[in-house]
């Protein structure tokens, strides 16, 4: 195969599959290895996001003063998994980019699975003090450590794979993981508080989802097992280990492609943002200022995320069709407008205008969460994508998803009304629009002609020889 021209990529199949009926099967088969353990991973995840809502701010901060000082405690642990993932994402980014993906996802995949399992296990601040918070600060720490480098290993994993044409497409199932996950998680929840009173849900209830992590981690497992490496990967590490020349990983990232990661960083963050307000803060909100039927509120949550799952890869079909620019374009325009109708249609606490708002809310994520994958991998050259996409996606969680949950919370407390937390997604959105207009469209191209472009550039001899 010959790396030199773009011309030559196009006779050896470009970036990915050429089509037919075995590499199509193919491909499924990784989609599937890829979305098994991203929703395991992230059942484990939002399950915290979750149980923080409804039950933490009373188990483990019960002396936090008033409710809402509670779950802003509850949410400040929440953040510390948000910290953590980008440190996962540097660690198992740079072992990713050197020993491939497959096996940091196996990793991975274990690591969220024990400690989620152990939270469970924790017992409340009645019964050893300050222990049980510290505890669960150090369990959520190795949760998003793991969670950190998940995300780029599954979504690379399949584009990688991906034909140029439908990259979009593929590897928006990753994403659509996502939401599987945490309907998976809710419905759960909703299931233990429909059965149980509540004092026994706050009790012990909550706990069961924890542990049926240990089953899902198993069967994630397992089916990573079967997964193989892309060949664009392994042509990529034969280099790096035949050329001394060539590095890869982190450090390598940072100094090469600083403004692919600033702009992958301003893609995430009013997509990152608009998420945890849909489904963390309007829990907080129907909970706190109208204390809203819980089991109500879980249903409208289960709702909302299974058409969430049905809308990402039909915007991700989009992408390729239209261009990533324009879909994510039309995501950031729609979400700084969702507050301003959404917190009035849950003021009337009719539970299918509830249903509605959330929804719609998660419909316009979806238009700027489907093509991430495809337009991050298209950012970076094979040696070093792992480590690109990681930092950028997982950085951005410090400064948009760990603290959104508590700004806002902050906000309503302050302010007593949901119209600064509107104006707060409105700079998150503009932010990205900005970003997005500074950004080339990559729809439809080769990562073997991104990889050639990387080596033309920086003077590297595989932009002249035949791997």
């Amino acid at each position: 195969m010959i790396v030199s021209s773009s011309a030559e990529t196009v006779e050896t199949g470009r970036g990915g599959p050429r089509g037919g009926d075995a590499e199509t099967s193919g491909l499924r088969k990784i989609v599937a290895a890829s979305m098994a353990g991203t929703v395991v991973e992230w059942y484990e995840f939002f399950l915290y996001a979750t149980a923080a809502s409804l039950v933490f701010g009373t188990f483990f901060f019960p002396n936090a003063g008033t409710q809402l000082d509670g779950i802003i405690a509850a949410f400040l642990t929440y953040a510390v998994g948000f910290i953590a993932r980008p440190i996962g994402g540097i660690v198992f980014g740079q072992i990713g980019d050197r020993l491939g993906r497959k096996h940091t996802l196996q990793v991975t995949i274990i690591l969220v699975g024990v400690a989620t399992f152990l939270m469970g296990c924790l017992p409340g601040y009645t019964t050893i003090g300050y222990w049980a918070p510290a505890l669960l600060v150090a369990l959520r720490f190795i949760q998003g450590f793991a969670v950190g480098g998940e995300w780029g290993g599954a979504v690379l994993l399949v584009a990688e794979h991906s034909p140029d044409k439908s990259r979009g497409f593929w590897s928006s199932w990753p994403q659509a993981a996502v939401p599987v996950g945490n309907l998976l998680a809710t419905l759960v929840l909703l299931t233990m508080s429909w059965i149980l009173p509540s004092d026994q849900f706050l009790g012990w209830g909550w706990r069961v989802a924890f542990w049926l992590s240990a089953i899902i981690v198993l069967i994630g497992y397992y089916i990573r097992t079967h997964v193989s490496e892309a060949p664009i990967f392994l042509e990529a590490r034969a280099q790096v280990e035949a050329e001394k020349a060539i590095s890869y990983g982190v450090g390598e990232v940072i100094r090469k492609y600083p403004k692919g990661i600033l702009q992958a960083m301003g893609l995430r963050f009013a997509e990152n943002i608009l998420y945890y307000i849909i489904v963390s803060f309007s829990i907080v909100y129907l909970v706190t200022v109208h204390q809203y039927n819980t089991s109500q509120l879980l249903l409208a949550l289960l709702i909302a995320h299974a058409v969430h799952f049905l809308v990402i890869p039909q915007i991700g079909r989009l992408s390729d069709r239209i261009g990533r620019k324009p879909v994510y374009l039309i995501g950031a325009v729609l979400g700084a407008t969702w507050a301003f109708f959404a917190f009035p249609m849950f003021d009337t606490l009719n539970p299918v205008v509830i249903v509605i708002a959330i929804t719609i809310g998660l419909c316009f994520h979806a238009f700027m969460y489907a093509g991430q994958p495809a337009i991050m991998s298209e950012m970076f050259p094979t040696r070093m994508r792992y480590s690109g996409v990681s930092l950028g996606y997982q950085v951005t969680s410090i400064l948009a998803g760990s603290l959104a949950p508590i700004i806002a919370t902050a906000l309503l407390q302050q302010y007593k009304s949901w119209l600064p937390v509107a104006i707060y997604i409105v700079i998150a959105c503009a932010i990205t629009a900005f970003t997005v207009i500074t950004l080339r469209e990559t729809t439809g191209v080769s990562l073997r002609d991104v990889d050639f472009a990387d080596a033309k550039k920086h003077g590297l001899a595989t932009a002249q020889r035949t791997v």
